[in-house]
């Protein structure tokens, strides 16, 4: 079994040389310069490679591109095999990555929550206070009224 620090070196080593084959090796028009590697994580034992990418488009592209990977991961696999030089090279998964996804939710729920924000700022422009303008008893004033 191999510690952390091993498996997040291979981790960071599989993100850069799969993003730099992307970029340079592969000649895929699904792939393009659309497809950004987010994430890479490797299991402990290092068998196993778990790839997060992100595409830039609409859905058609994202199938395209999850197709051009899958298509090219035999030559991904050996291009980190020859970058990490370790007796096994880790099995590569693709996953799209749903933190754009997850952005655009929250992104529209402020959007919701500043709207609100306005219309109750809206509606207390012209409110007054529902007590007198200073609540607090001044001192001596309970003297006074005795």
């Amino acid at each position: 079994m191999a510690d952390n620090a091993r498996a997040k070196k291979l981790a960071d080593l599989i993100r850069k040389v799969i993003a730099e084959k992307l970029q340079r090796g592969i000649k895929d028009p699904r792939l393009g310069t659309h497809v950004t590697i987010t994430d890479t994580r490797v299991t402990g034992d290092l068998q196993e490679a778990t790839v997060f990418y992100t595409v830039y488009g609409d859905d058609e592209d994202r199938a395209s591109a999850a197709a051009g990977l899958e298509s090219a991961k035999g030559i991904l696999r050996s291009a980190v095999g020859a970058a990490a030089g370790t007796k096994f090279t880790p099995t590569l998964t693709f996953i799209a990555d749903a933190l754009p996804d997850n952005a655009k939710a929250i992104e529209d729920l402020l959007d919701k929550a500043r709207a609100q924000d306005a219309k109750v700022r809206e509606a207390s422009s012209g409110a007054t206070y529902a007590g007198d303008a200073d609540p607090y008893k001044a001192p001596g004033e309970d003297d006074a009224a005795e």
